[in-house]
């Protein structure tokens, strides 16, 4: 699925840190073009910031990617601040890498100095104002520095559209009920603004330039490795646990099959399991 079913009052970010690890080191290939595509718009930045950085390894990505540069990890949780951490100490960027607790966006005002690169990957859509979420990563960019917003992008597909039982396009329909669970969830945040989902115009809107656009894949195809695998089965694991109510019995059924591991036609055997994402970056400059 295509988010991951955060609920920010009820998380238990120590059970949650492993696979949230587990997921952004699967996705490492996707994470490895972006950040080589944004390296040729943001070059030499002397502080990068990620905004929301879960346990780091997207920061660490980016310390890899602007060698010379300061690197802070920004999220609200310390236990996955933890795990940032000694990432960087196990990676060997320790001596520039920093980390900062809060919730977003008022915590970016405890930073010692403007960003030159401000990432915010898949953070945003948390926050209820986004438009004034926006206008605050803005204010601490430096002149010339990019924020870079990784937002929107497409469902990620696991399986065939028809896989042999079930009623065929499984998971066309988790889509639509994740569709409907995101935007309740948004609603529900504290201080929710609705906003046309139209990232250059709110960039535009933020004060910035915006200044490129694209669409990044992980294509893992079938046969899979066992780490995908694990993916797939977590993340349908937790759909399955979080909008199992709002599924019909055919489908709660298929899904429960597709997660036996004692069923040769579950995710965790059958032969056809895959991992195709697309994820979308949108930069913008502060020019002003």
């Amino acid at each position: 699925m295509a988010h991951h079913h955060h609920d920010h009052t009820d998380v238990d970010w120590d059970e949650m840190g492993p696979r949230l690890e587990a997921q952004a080191e699967l996705f490492t290939p996707l994470y490895e073009h972006a950040l080589a595509w944004l390296a040729k718009r943001q070059t030499e930045p002397g502080l990068v910031v990620d905004a929301g950085s879960g346990p780091g390894v997207v920061t660490c990505l980016l310390a890899d990617t602007f060698p010379g540069a300061r690197i802070v990890a920004v999220d609200a949780s310390g236990p996955l601040l933890d795990r940032a951490r000694t990432r960087a100490a196990r990676l060997g960027v320790a001596d520039r890498f920093d980390t900062l607790t809060g919730e977003l966006p008022g915590v970016l005002g405890d930073l010692d100095y403007p960003a030159d690169l401000l990432w915010a990957g898949r953070s945003l859509h948390h926050l209820g104002d986004q438009g004034a979420a926006l206008a605050a990563f803005a204010e601490r960019l430096s002149f010339g520095g990019t924020l870079a917003l990784q937002e929107g992008g497409l469902p990620s597909r696991f399986l065939p559209r028809d896989i042999g039982f079930g009623r065929p396009g499984l998971q066309a329909r988790l889509d639509v009920v994740e569709a409907e669970w995101f935007a309740r969830m948004r609603a529900e945040l504290p201080g929710s603004v609705a906003e046309t989902e139209d990232w250059p115009a709110l960039l535009a809107a933020a004060g910035l330039r915006p200044s490129g656009t694209r669409t990044f894949l992980l294509d893992l195809p079938a046969p899979t490795t066992d780490r995908a695998r694990a993916h797939v089965a977590a993340t349908l694991a937790r759909t399955r646990e979080v909008l199992g109510d709002r599924l019909d019995a055919d489908d709660r059924a298929t899904l429960d099959r597709l997660l036996d591991p004692g069923d040769e036609a579950s995710v965790h055997h059958r032969p056809d399991v895959f991992v195709l994402a697309a994820q979308t970056v949108f930069t913008a400059v502060r020019a002003r």
